[in-house]
């Protein structure tokens, strides 16, 4: 907190103002270097001072304690992410850091903005969230990463020159490509098939700050992936204890301004809700608000029909989907899905595949648009793998498929039940099914068309109409 003060005064030439909250980012940060901590999110409003302290003054602060320390840093822009990354050094450059700390110099030859190192083989890597992450690694490589106890390592560090640096991601993600999936899966799936991976020790931390922007940001990830490993501190800017509110920094924002914003007709609640309270709320006006769960079957799946109900892609940009179901008890338990936009020369044997292997009794498959053809291939390929189990049939849907899913949005909600990670096992049909508004255009209707035809089919008794 000491180092932030004064070198904030030096480069910007008035006082950081420090809050409650700066401390306890402060605390969190020194507890990163000291080892205590490997995995922390931090959640706050923009404008609150996070980018200042957590990235720009903590990886000068790390570097002036250990000048081999190497960090890879991230934002949702290379442009952002550079200029934090110049900022930094800047600050070891200047002459206050050089005489506080002559042991940390920037190497000469290293005039990038992008990637640069110390004398010391320390250093900087900073590109966007959704970049390519190559040549360059985060932390100390551990020299007893053999140990039979790790650990005892870990809790032996006695000092912060141990420390080896971090990845430090701030605001990974636009907010106004939160409401994409497409853009929000971009980034998850960056951190999990490269990002995390950039650690030269698996002590080495990761620290995630940003605003909530969505219940799937990256996040909303982390904590329904790895929940218990990370350690999670959020700051609303509004909170009211014995009913009387209090803000989080009045020199930001006093009560009365934020209540201001809360009320201002320009920003929705839910904005509101996420950004300055760190509360990931769904939209206002999604179509299916309350769906149900299940953390094991009620039945022994061998015991009970299986059925499915299949919608192809109707156009070049809609998704084939497939969803598996048994009726347990007057509820639609969904067993397994199939969800993607791939060729047709791909999902007829992907969808053969699947009835297969939850051996589905009925399936039902919509003929249009290339549906019928759709229907036979699959049950010519069907009998050709051994299948003769499932008994397929196909019927043209002759009724408004808009109208149809907001007709039935309740019953889905009542009688569909999901499996409680189906988030993670089918995220482009979670993020569908959830994301699915209830006014005006939706991008892809696959999913909740399939839904619908599910409950249709069961509470029309329809299936025995179809066989």
């Amino acid at each position: 907190m000491y180092f932030t003060k004064f070198f904030f005064t030096i480069n910007h030439n008035r006082k950081f103002v420090v809050n409650t909250h700066h401390e306890e980012i402060a605390m969190m940060l020194e507890k990163v270097m000291t080892g205590e901590i490997t995995r922390l999110i931090i959640n706050i409003a923009p404008r609150y001072g996070k980018t200042e302290l957590a990235v720009k003054n903590f990886i000068a602060h790390a570097l002036a304690v250990n000048p081999s320390a190497k960090f890879i840093h991230l934002s949702y822009s290379n442009e952002l992410a550079i200029d934090n990354s110049e900022e930094i050094k800047n600050i070891v450059n200047s002459y206050e850091y050089q005489t506080l700390f002559p042991e940390t110099k920037i190497k000469q030859n290293t005039n990038a903005k992008k990637k640069w190192y110390t004398t010391k083989n320390g250093g900087v890597y900073a590109i966007a969230s959704a970049g390519q992450v190559t040549g360059f690694g985060a932390g100390k490589v551990d020299e007893l990463e053999e140990a039979a106890d790790v650990n005892e390592f870990i809790n032996g560090i006695e000092n912060k020159q141990e420390f080896g640096g971090a990845i430090v991601i701030d605001d990974p993600i636009k907010p106004d490509d939160a409401e994409s999936s497409t853009c929000r899966n971009k980034v998850n799936n960056k951190y999990e098939t490269t990002i995390k991976s950039r650690v030269n020790s698996r002590k080495t931390p990761i620290i995630v700050i940003m605003q909530r922007l969505h219940p799937n940001d990256l996040c909303g990830h982390l904590i329904k992936e790895d929940g218990d490993d990370w350690h999670v501190v959020q700051f609303p800017c509004l909170t009211t204890t014995n009913g009387k509110d209090k803000a989080l920094w009045d020199f930001k924002h006093t009560v009365d301004e934020l209540r201001k914003i809360r009320g201002n007709s320009s920003i929705s609640l839910t904005t509101f809700e996420r950004q300055y309270q760190q509360n990931p709320k769904p939209l206002e006006g999604l179509l299916y608000t309350n769906l149900k769960t299940y953390s094991e079957l009620p039945f022994d799946v061998n015991d009970v029909q299986k059925f499915s109900y299949t919608d192809t892609a109707d156009e070049g940009t809609d998704y084939l989907c497939t969803v598996v179901f048994a009726r347990y008890n007057g509820l639609i338990y969904i067993i397994d899905v199939q969800y993607n936009d791939k060729p047709q020369e791909v999902t007829e044997p992907e969808t053969t595949e699947l009835l297969q292997k939850n051996k589905v009794n009925y399936a039902v498959i919509e003929s249009n648009n290339g549906g019928r053809a759709f229907a036979r291939n699959v049950t010519r390929l069907s009998h050709d793998a051994g299948n003769h189990i499932t008994q397929i049939s196909w019927f043209h849907q002759s009724k408004n498929k808009d109208a149809r899913i907001r007709t039935n949005a309740s019953t889905v909600q009542n009688m569909v039940v999901f499996p409680d990670n189906w988030a993670v096992r089918w995220q482009g049909f979670y993020d569908s099914v959830t994301e699915y508004m209830a006014r005006g255009k939706n991008d892809h209707d696959d999913a909740a068309d399939v839904l619908t035809g599910c409950v249709e089919i069961v509470e029309n008794h329809s299936i025995q109409q179809v066989y």
